[in-house]
């Protein structure tokens, strides 16, 4: 079907980040290319936005604007409609901020007469002074002002998603887009109707967008990576056109999101837009694909690869070993407008802002997991449960390559969870050579981040680290496997904040079996974090009950019994259940979420916890000084 070298084209579909390209695509181009192929790559979640949102875009917004009744207008379709052409004059000027290309207007910006200002800027007023003066002072002080207009420009934009959302496609997110469509969806009708409905302006703009990528490239196959749910009805949607547009293509889909809920697809249809759906890491699978299309391999020897044959879906997996982590190359991010992403800044706290703010190097320093016991994490599956590390001889001189491409000296580490052995071998190699980079990541904080070790990080680079505390329970630690003690928490997270190194803690509610005494301790013990310095930032996610994690798979271990699946052929993951506490998780979750807020901008740190709940719920029984003890004890 192909010659021995095809030509692909990977995608990165809508929404994922703006501030710098996902790293999928460049994983994949990287080592296709060092195994000889002619690969080339797009970013359409970034393309989609600077499209809809530029001088050219807006008429097209307001028109859609315009068609819904006076009547029915909210307050941001009034401003918007009511401030156009500001808007039309700003829109430029506040992108070319965000990029990095235009830092002269931040002045005009800063004087908050040059953006209209729409119901997302209601926001300031939370930092209002006790004088009603200036209420970012305390933020970006009395210089700051690169920062401060893009944090006014960042909200301007969230102005405008709201537009985009409330007049064009109630499904519009900046991350996310179309999420409730893919999520743990059985039944793939949903998503079907929503792919056969009259394209939004949204949708067309996307169509056109794939048409150009498609029409420049030139290519035989095109691969679509899908990360996160909010990614599936874009992707679906790229498919359709250029099935429609240049049938002859291949198109191949994978990505994070179809290896955990895709794993046991049986849906035709999906085939309508897509010819392979493959799973897990994609080298090896897309190898054997190639060879598949040349002619040189049967389908039946295709790797971790579902296809359609005569009209039933079928699963190839001929048993190969996947290509060792040490052999997959280096990523590149040649061919993505890497001077073109936004640095968008949405949060004031300094360590939330590294997710959205500037362009970060993605890159693993292991693939998969060391740990790999948690009980809520998806430990059955390859991305974790395959642990697969390389030299620092390597890792060190694939930085340098991306370095000397991409002019930028920001790395990400992605890992699950970063091995200390691998960051001090890291760290030593980074100081051997010399070589000044910065660098965050996620790691487990666990006794062997000592403070010695903390202060050899930093050294060789360390701004940040993140890592799960998750329920903030001894009990409930033990529980869920996760190999560490509050204590230990707060010794080691203080370690990395004395060494200079920011803080994020993942923080989990509605575990199985935590009830309100549970979760009233956990926010008392993250109160006590926060006030003793330990952790700068925060978030609370809601516990998920996956088939593929040990509470999944063993639910009497936990206490708890699963409710059945919804019947379907299309995405699995998700598993509701039925937990004897009876706790109104979801209310619970309001009150953790505003005081996390709170105290991420330091703010009512001495206030009792029980404050922000809106319902009766126990007195803590931790100890006041119980973080500031366990800090004594070294």
């Amino acid at each position: 079907m192909h010659a021995a070298s095809p030509r692909i084209l990977s995608v990165i579909p809508p929404m994922t980040q703006l501030n710098t390209p996902y790293p999928a695509t460049a994983y994949l181009t990287g080592f296709l290319r060092s195994r000889g192929f002619q690969a080339e790559q797009t970013d359409l979640a970034l393309a989609l936005v600077l499209e809809l949102l530029s001088p050219a875009g807006l008429p097209k917004l307001k028109t859609a604007a315009e068609a819904i009744a006076p009547k029915q207008r909210s307050r941001t379709l009034k401003t918007f409609l009511n401030e156009f052409d500001r808007y039309q004059a700003s829109i430029g000027p506040a992108i070319a901020l965000l990029q990095g290309r235009d830092g002269s207007i931040a002045h005009r910006i800063c004087s908050r007469a040059f953006l209209p200002e729409g119901p997302r800027f209601a926001s300031l007023d939370n930092y209002l002074d006790e004088d009603g003066g200036d209420p970012l002072a305390w933020a970006f002080g009395s210089l700051g002002v690169q920062d401060r207009a893009r944090h006014l420009a960042t909200l301007y934009l969230n102005d405008l998603a709201d537009v985009l959302r409330e007049a064009v496609d109630t499904r519009f997110e900046f991350v996310r887009y179309a999420e409730s469509l893919a999520q743990s969806q059985a039944s793939f009708n949903p998503l079907a109707t929503a792919l056969a409905a009259p394209p939004t302006l949204v949708d067309t703009t996307l169509q056109n967008l794939a048409k150009i990528a498609v029409d420049r490239a030139n290519p035989d196959i095109l691969l679509i990576s899908v990360p996160f749910p909010g990614s599936v009805y874009a992707a679906f949607r790229i498919a359709q056109t250029i099935k429609a547009y240049r049938p002859e293509i291949v198109i191949v889909l994978g990505g994070g999101y179809v290896n955990t809920e895709l794993r046991e697809l049986a849906e035709p249809r999906v085939f309508d837009y897509f010819d392979y759906v493959t799973l897990d890491d994609g080298e090896k699978p897309l190898l054997a694909l190639f060879e598949h299309l040349a002619g040189q391999r049967p389908r039946l020897n295709l790797v971790r690869t579902f296809t359609r044959v005569d009209g039933a879906v079928r699963y190839f997996n001929s048993q190969e070993p996947d290509i060792p982590f040490e052999e997959v190359g280096t990523p590149t991010w040649d061919g993505l407008p890497l001077d073109r992403y936004l640095s968008l800044l949405d949060m004031l706290n300094p360590m939330h802002r590294l997710w959205s703010d500037g362009h970060w190097n993605k890159l693993t320093v292991a693939h998969g997991c060391y740990w790999k016991k948690c009980s809520f994490c998806d430990v059955s599956l390859d991305y974790i449960g395959r642990y697969d590390a390389a030299s620092a001889k390597t890792l060190v001189d694939r930085i340098e390559r991306i370095i000397d491409e991409t002019g930028h000296t920001g790395f990400h580490f992605v890992d699950e969870a970063a091995p200390p052995k691998v960051l001090r071998a890291l760290a030593e190699e980074l100081q051997r050579r010399n070589l000044a980079i910065s660098w965050w990541g996620n790691i487990r904080f666990e006794k062997s981040f000592t403070p010695e070790l903390c202060l050899q990080l930093a050294d060789s680079g360390c701004i940040a680290v993140s890592g799960g505390l998750e329920v903030a329970s001894d009990r409930l630690l033990e529980l869920m496997k996760k190999g560490v003690s509050v204590d230990q928490v707060a010794r080691v997270t203080r370690a990395f904040t004395d060494a200079g190194v920011l803080v994020h803690a993942y923080l989990m509610y509605g575990f199985p079996t935590q009830d309100y005494c549970d979760t009233v301790d956990a926010l008392e013990y993250v109160r006590q974090l926060f006030a003793a310095g330990c952790i700068q930032s925060g978030f609370f996610h809601r516990f998920s009950c996956t088939v593929h994690s040990p509470v999944g798979m063993n639910p009497e271990e936990y206490g708890i019994k699963l409710k059945p699946l919804p019947p379907g052929k299309f995405a699995k993951n998700d598993v509701g259940f039925i937990d004897p506490t009876g706790v109104d998780h979801d209310r619970l979750g309001k009150a953790l979420n505003k005081a996390l807020y709170n105290y991420m901008h330091g703010i009512c740190l001495e206030q009792d916890v029980r404050s922000w709940f809106d319902l009766k719920v126990p007195k803590t029984k931790v100890p006041r000084n119980f973080i500031e003890r366990a800090l004594k004890t070294r």
